[in-house]
Formats: structure tokens, sequence, C-alpha cells
């Protein structure tokens, strides 16, 4: 469940990103540590700059993580089972629908980036950071391949703990 950003979790993220964050509409997940790890983006931003990406990882410890595991080609093997794995074409388009649903609940209209969610869905695997922030934010059991991705993590956040 999303919520607003206090002033000390956009100075977090300011650190975290290292530098002021655009439009933050919520924090969609929060690291164990307490920090926000994901936050919500509104589909245009204040400087009229459409932006289709939702879900936003900020946390530089998780962006590490899913960086090192997106080296690993894990992500063309997602996309060969896409191809072949109906059951999981089913969940991934899903997945797609959802995160339209979100991002549409803002009740923004923005025609740039109609039906475009990230990360590739709904029929490609693209880029695991937006697959991973999708699942964080949105909850297990929605995004498969984000899902995927967040086990083969593990405590990603115990090797550098935050702050």
């Amino acid at each position: 469940m999303s919520e607003k950003a206090s002033q000390e979790d956009l100075d977090a993220i300011e650190r975290q990103l290292g530098r002021t964050p655009r439009d933050v509409h919520a924090i969609a997940h929060r690291c164990p540590c307490g920090k926000p790890d994901v936050v919500e983006t509104p589909p245009r931003l204040a400087d009229g700059t459409p932006f289709p990406t939702f879900y936003y990882a900020t946390c530089p410890r998780l962006t590490g993580a899913i960086s090192t595991l997106e080296s690993s080609g894990i992500m063309g093997e997602m996309q060969k089972r896409l191809t072949t794995d109906h059951e999981l074409a089913g969940a991934y388009h899903a997945a797609h629908d959802d995160y339209l649903a979100a991002r549409g609940a803002l009740r923004m209209d923005v025609p740039e980036v109609e039906g475009v969610t990230a990360g590739g869905m709904p029929d490609r695997v693209k880029c695991l950071h937006s697959l991973v922030a999708h699942s964080l934010g949105a909850g297990l059991g929605v995004n498969p391949l984000g899902d995927e991705a967040l086990v083969i993590l593990g405590d990603w956040w115990l090797t550098n703990p935050c702050e």
C-alpha cells in the first residue's frame, strides 16, 4: 500500500539518487531498514514530460543488485520462457494490466504513455529494475518475473545496510 512521502522520505530519496527527486507521488515500498526503495511517479512530470515508469526503484543497493542480476543474462532466459510458457505469458500480461490500472488510478490523461508500462511488459523482458520495482510496489504475486528476480536477489539489503 503506497503512502504519502514525508520530507524525510524525499531527503532520503535525494541522497539515494544523488539528485533532487522528480515528482514523487507516493512511497510504494520501503526497504526493511525503513527507508523508501520504490516510489510511484505520475505519468506526466511537472515539466510536462511524459513518464511511463510508475514504479521507480530509488535505493542504490537495490538497483545495484538488480544491475548485477541483469548482467547475468537472466533476461534472455526469461524472454525465451515468455514465448514458450503460456501460463507465464498470461500472468505477465496480467501484470501489465495491473501496472496500467495502478497508474490509471491517478486519473491523469497522458496519451503519450497510454497502454505503455515498463520493463518490456506485456511481451518482452527489457528492464528488471522496473519489474522488481513493480513486484515490490504492487506486492508479491502480481508480476511473476519481478517476483522471480526478487527470489534470486535474496536479502540484498543485508550486505550493505542503509544508513
